[in-house]
């Protein structure tokens, strides 16, 4: 029997059709078990950078690296031995994302995929001290627990260093070393040499031993200086409850605050806003007594940081208490923190006179940085003002005050007095204020028997009317009821209103005599504080 040539054609397109469609089956599975089989690459948390890139054999090349934080930052990276690395340093405990590009080769890109992209979230690693606390034989190296292992440390106010291997413990070298008393220090670690140091946290020891009190060590050290700002930690070496009992230790001078039980053994006082005392002996005494440098005690003295006196006069000035104005450039955002700051460590600025016209006497008074008596005067009206003693003297409390009225802007209303008084025959007394003279009046200064002294000071007691009593130059007293309008300024010297036939010519036992009316317009420009020059 014999086909058509038709019906043979037929039969070969249908063979051809079969076989092609196998091979594209088998090509096609080819291909699939390829792309699945084929190295892929893969990203790995890494013991020296942020992630380990590992690529088998084929898989192909880096093409790209990006690494971004978790606001979407990115982090400028650099790719080491299959590691990757931050060009700057991080934080620790940071959310990171990686994401890494690889090219795989061309001759088998066309099956497989050119490109393929992986991705990994990571957190940089951290590390703790696992014990606080420690105990060591005496004579024997402090060394401090980690969780983890560090690469880089800094112990107390030394500079940081990296370890030439990273370790699960840190040894707190020459401060430490042959423990034979007890001590604490600030230990700031990183677990990898790219971080950041991370808060320092408190390590304190106690060497061996039965003692019959609870050892304490404190921080800053009993007698050094504090820190206005800082705190105080108390930390026992048995637990707090054991040591001192229920009842927590007193500071003294009060200053508002409060205690925090840190751990089992550990007491911390974090002050108020305004920090400690500036200038102040503070002392905490404890509820019993403990072994603090091997002697028992009950009491801790430290010594707060005192006020800067340029940055009192700058306070002064911002406050309307001084002929002087202040200028500086610096962020004029004020807060609490800022002011203790500044108090110890003044900003730059400059002082300018706020008049035009300055009587040469009282210029002659300031000195910037130091002790004045324009600064002094101001003092004293700044306390009258507060209800404080009027000693001149910026303690403790005028500090607190000045930086709770700059905080509030609370300005010195009264504007700027000065008297000066001049004692060469005509004698006359001239009250100067905001700039202008406003007042000259004729007076009187002291007889040569009794004479009214030449120098500046301020007035320290300012009352309307009062008895003026003393010694007469003979050895007879004087006893002198309803003197009006007094301004005391030296001793028992005051300016004040003194009925005379004349006046003019030294008449008065050292006082500034006036007329009835002009010692009437004084005196409201006179209150504690106001300056007082005697001169020829």
């Amino acid at each position: 029997m014999s086909l058509s040539v038709g019906h043979t054609e037929t039969v070969v397109m249908r063979v051809w059709l079969v076989a092609t469609l196998v091979v594209v089956i088998v090509v096609a599975g080819l291909a699939g078990a390829a792309l699945l089989a084929w190295p892929q690459g893969s990203l790995a948390p890494s013991s020296s950078g942020i992630v380990q890139v590992s690529l088998p054999g084929f898989a192909g090349d880096v093409d790209g690296v990006q690494v971004v934080g978790s606001g979407g930052r990115p982090v400028q990276v650099v790719l080491r031995n299959g590691a990757v690395f931050p060009l700057g340093q991080l934080a620790q405990g940071r959310r990171l994302t990686v994401t890494v590009e690889i090219a795989r080769p061309q001759w088998i890109g066309w099956l497989v995929g050119r490109r393929v992209t992986r991705t990994l979230a990571v957190v940089t690693p951290s590390a703790q001290p696992s014990a606080r606390l420690l105990s060591p034989k005496r004579g024997a190296h402090v060394v401090v627990p980690y969780s983890t292992p560090v690469a880089r440390v800094r112990i107390g106010r030394q500079r940081s260093r990296t370890l030439s291997t990273p370790a699960s413990f840190v040894p707190l070298g020459r401060v430490a070393a042959g423990a034979t008393s007890s001590g604490t220090l600030l230990v700031a670690v990183a677990p990898r040499p790219w971080e950041r140091l991370g808060a320092p946290v408190r390590v304190s020891w106690f060497v061996r031993g039965t003692k019959p009190q609870a050892e304490l060590v404190v921080a800053p050290a009993a007698g050094a200086v504090l820190w206005p700002g800082g705190q105080l930690t108390l930390t026992f070496s048995r637990p707090v409850a054991e040591a001192i009992g229920s009842r927590l230790p007193r500071i003294g001078p009060a200053t508002p605050g409060h205690w925090t039980q840190e751990d089992a053994n550990t007491l911390v006082f974090e002050p108020g806003a305004l920090g400690f005392p500036l200038g102040a002996a503070l002392h905490v005494t404890l509820p019993r007594p403990a072994l603090i440098g091997g002697r028992s005690s009950r009491v801790i003295t430290w010594h707060v940081s005192p006020g800067s006196e340029l940055r009192l006069q700058q306070l002064l000035a911002r406050l309307d208490y001084l002929p002087l104005r202040w200028h500086s450039s610096a962020d004029p955002s004020k807060t609490p923190a800022s002011e203790l700051a500044e108090a110890v460590r003044p900003p730059a600025g400059s002082f300018s006179w706020r008049y035009a016209k300055i009587p040469s006497s009282l210029t002659t008074l300031w000195r910037q940085g130091q002790t004045n008596d324009i600064t002094r005067g101001a003092v004293m009206e700044f306390e009258n003002e507060h209800g404080m003693a009027t000693d001149g003297i910026a303690g403790p409390a005028v500090w607190r005050a000045l930086m709770k009225d700059d905080l509030a802007d609370r300005l010195h209303l009264g504007g700027y007095s000065y008297v000066f008084v001049h004692a060469t025959v005509p004698e006359s007394l001239n009250l100067w204020h905001n700039g202008t003279v406003i007042l000259t009046s004729p007076g009187n200064t002291g007889i040569p028997s009794a004479p009214t002294p030449f120098g500046t000071w301020p007035v320290f007691e300012h009352i309307p009317v009062g008895t003026m009593s003393g010694t007469n130059p003979d050895g007879t007293h004087y006893d002198d009821p309803g003197i009006r309008w007094i301004s005391y300024f030296h001793g028992g010297d005051a300016l004040h209103a003194f009925p005379r036939a004349s006046y003019g010519t030294p008449q008065s036992l050292g006082c500034v005599e006036l007329p009835e009316d002009d010692a009437a317009k004084v005196w409201p420009y006179t209150p504690i504080g106001t300056l007082v020059t005697v001169e020829s």
